[in-house]
């Protein structure tokens, strides 16, 4: 809940010039519901991509308050995040919810961005893998391998949101390889590797570099950084390779 609609305008603008000229990264930005459809405008020359924080699983109804995909395609979003470890821990979203938001949004020609994490209190108690797991068999029910592969699945360990904390980038991949062999137990070897699989979790221009060596983190889900133009593109342009992703 960042930025009013000029400020998220003023933002974009900025920074559309600092990454203009960037090859081989996809940058997705995801502004507030009230500056989406502003926002979208101004990336329609682009090669930026635009997401929703959040969707409800029906296309329409009596569900005061809430966004159905096809809204979301009529204003040019191409992604939503859902499961975000905020909407899980501060709105009650369950497993289950998420589940139909990744198939409803599947339905409606959306990416979903499914984000995964942990506690500090579930890290600290060995629980870090099992958890992940479960977030994952459930998130993912109902999907078929060629569905699985165009998710992106975002890491996000709730330790480390906004907190200043980061996992190392070991700690990372070490869990960035274990999402990625349990797709692979799931939807096949293939569609896993093709899974994206980002990192998100306090990262920052002096961090991105160690966390995008490792071989199983494909990009980042930026948070506080996506809010100054500069940092984020510094983000973004911290090594142009094509399977990097940034998104905010």
């Amino acid at each position: 809940m960042h930025k009013t609609v000029t400020e998220a305008l003023e933002l974009t603008v900025l920074l559309r010039d600092l990454v203009k000229d960037v090859q081989g990264v996809q940058v997705i930005i995801a502004p507030p519901f009230t500056a989406l459809h502003m926002v979208s405008q101004l990336l329609t020359e682009t090669d930026i991509s635009l997401a929703a924080q959040n969707m409800h699983w029906e296309e329409s109804g009596a569900y005061t308050g809430e966004i159905s995909p096809s809204m979301l395609n009529e204003i040019g979003c191409s992604h939503v995040i859902l499961g975000h470890s905020e909407r899980r821990t501060l709105f009650a979203e369950s497993d289950e919810s998420v589940n139909k938001k990744i198939l409803s949004a599947l339905q409606h020609h959306l990416t979903p961005i499914l984000c995964l994490g942990e506690s500090l209190t579930q890290r600290q108690a060995g629980q870090t893998f099992p958890h992940l797991s479960e977030q994952l068999r459930k998130g993912l029910r109902g999907l078929n391998p060629q569905q699985a592969e165009t998710l992106i699945i975002a890491y996000e360990p709730i330790w480390a949101i906004g907190t200043g904390q980061t996992a190392t980038p070991e700690q990372a991949q070490e869990v960035h390889a274990f999402i990625r062999r349990n797709l692979a137990e799931t939807f096949g070897a293939e569609s896993a590797r093709r899974t994206r699989i980002l990192y998100g979790g306090s990262v920052k221009p002096d961090n991105i570099g160690g966390l995008m060596a490792q071989a199983d983190i494909d990009g980042a889900l930026v948070g506080g950084a996506s809010l100054q133009a500069d940092k984020f593109a510094q983000i973004v342009k911290f090594q142009a390779t094509p399977s990097r992703d940034a998104s905010s």
